[in-house]
């Protein structure tokens, strides 16, 4: 499998979508430092807003094979100036998280995405696990086993042990609040 960084801001669903991706059980952990999980390079928020701390996301991207641009569809702007994927020596590609929250508007996440240069766009819910088929095929690799043997199975609902904010509405996992 392709290996990708994930570079976005705090709380827009990095970890968590990690955590999807690799079938595990969901439960909320902030992450504090630069963590490498197989082939997903999950990174801190304050990383990417932070001017200074930006520039250890320049240098880990070149552990991976693809940099992925997150972005909440419950952000009321984006992070990424316009223009910015061709500055990477990597494919960008942009996923927009949090897809079924209250208040969600992944089409101007999507949109923001866009005119960054990330191509594909990803429109994803950790929670329902909507799209999560769609990202892995693209970061498939011949050989690779995925956690899952269909797309069925991916989108199945999640085990979700907390939320950030105990919220039961979002998404249609099976929800136990520790």
């Amino acid at each position: 499998m392709k290996k990708m960084i994930m570079m976005g801001r705090s709380e827009c669903g990095k970890t968590t979508l990690r955590q999807a991706l690799k079938g595990s059980t969901i439960q909320y952990e902030k992450t504090q430092y630069v963590n490498h999980f197989d082939v997903i390079i999950d990174t801190p928020g304050e990383y990417a807003e932070t001017n200074s701390l930006a520039r250890a996301l320049a240098l880990y991207s070149y552990e991976a094979d693809v940099v992925a641009l997150v972005l909440s569809a419950t952000e009321p702007y984006s992070l990424y100036p316009p223009n910015i994927a061709p500055l990477a020596n990597r494919p960008v590609i942009g996923i927009v998280t949090k897809t079924d929250a209250p208040g969600a508007d992944a089409e101007q996440a999507g949109e923001w995405l866009r005119l960054t240069g990330a191509d594909p766009i990803f429109y994803i819910s950790s929670f329902t696990g909507d799209g999560i088929w769609q990202l892995l095929e693209y970061l498939k690799e011949p050989g690779d086993v995925l956690p899952w043997e269909s797309q069925e199975e991916a989108e199945a609902d999640r085990n979700v042990l907390s939320t950030k904010f105990d919220v039961p509405e979002i998404g249609s996992g099976n929800y136990e609040f520790i």
